[in-house]
């Protein structure tokens, strides 16, 4: 019997184990409840690694030969030919490549079926400042023939973009979804992997994702162990009355 029961009389004994043991069987549910949350984010990323893994080794498609509902190609390999708007450009904030800070260009595309969606043209190091535009790549206003891969549009971060304006060195931050809005794009963005023009070809493209499982599993097993030391606290206690 603990000290503070050994205080207490018969029904405050009653009263105080009892108010343990709900306690006790409320910290259970809730290492129950993070058990499974943990089991499945760890399906879904299974899960989504599954897919991706499956996807990039397909061969290249069209964007015609996918169809108007693209929800079950991502990641897939598209061979498309089009022209870039070098005065319609974004950079997304917050990439990384090799430890080093940067941005990821985003240009606006046209099809030959008069199509309109971003293309990732990957990774660029910073300008001078962080309101500063960076050195830019190319872009070339003829035909050009792209390989990329398609990527779902709620996929990139939101409000998290400058927008370059066109003749200046300076950045626009408050470009935001209704601007994009604006332009009429498709419900998708592609990551450019290589151009016909060499100049076009990203010299750091977007990089897949990490295809690991992560820890969720472990930690899923770990909320199971300590609802387990949980109950066997509690019989320990009760036993020791």
């Amino acid at each position: 019997m603990t000290k503070t029961e050994s205080s207490l009389n018969p029904r405050g004994r009653e009263s105080h184990a009892f108010a343990t043991t709900i306690f006790a069987l409320l910290l259970i549910g809730l290492c129950l409840w993070a058990s499974h949350w943990q089991y499945a984010r760890g399906v879904a990323r299974h899960h989504r690694n599954f897919i991706i893994a499956s996807h990039v080794d397909q061969p290249i498609t069209t964007l015609d030969a996918i169809g108007s509902d693209v929800t079950g190609a991502e990641w897939r390999k598209v061979s498309i030919t089009g022209k870039f708007d070098p005065a319609h450009q974004i950079l997304l904030r917050n990439q990384y490549s090799q430890g080093a800070y940067g941005f990821d260009l985003l240009t606006l595309f046209t099809d030959t079926s008069s199509r309109s969606f971003w293309i990732d043209r990957g990774w660029i190091a910073p300008g001078k400042s962080a309101t500063s535009t960076p050195a830019l790549p190319p872009t070339s206003t003829t035909i050009v023939a792209i390989t990329g891969r398609i990527r779902l549009e709620d996929s990139l971060p939101q409000g998290s973009f400058f927008a370059i304006s066109p003749g200046s060195k300076n950045l626009i931050s408050k470009w935001n979804a209704q601007s994009k809005t604006s332009e009429k794009t498709e419900n998708f963005y592609v990551d450019l992997l290589t151009a016909s023009n060499p100049a076009m070809t990203p010299a750091v493209p977007v990089e897949l994702p990490e295809l690991t499982d992560g820890p969720h599993m472990a930690y899923a097993l770990q909320w199971l162990f300590f609802g387990g030391l949980i109950g066997y606290g509690r019989l320990l206690l009760r036993r020791a009355r």
